[in-house]
């Protein structure tokens, strides 16, 4: 039987993460509030954050950026795409 828990992103009841996704205080965070639908959101979201603005994870600045921004995503107003980002068959 999996867990529910109340998402933050789709504002309803949802299937939850089998284990923290993320280190420390804010996994433990997203564990307890982030379905496993709204994790593969985030999931598009930071891989879209990482082309476009040419991250490389292994690098402690852009981790950092990419937390912040996951912060953002789903514990604040959201996360922007890059101004100059065009949708996938927009452009």
């Amino acid at each position: 039987m999996s867990r529910t828990v109340q998402c933050v992103v789709l504002k309803r009841e949802a299937p939850g993460l089998d284990r923290p996704p993320y280190p420390g205080p804010l996994g433990q965070r997203i564990f307890e509030h982030v379905s496993k639908e709204a994790w593969e959101r985030w999931r598009a979201h930071q891989t879209m954050l990482i082309n476009e603005y040419r991250l490389s994870p292994v690098e402690p600045k852009s981790r950092k950026f990419l937390e912040g921004e996951m912060e953002k995503f789903f514990f604040g107003a959201g996360s922007e795409k890059p101004a100059e980002y065009v949708e996938p068959g927009k452009g």
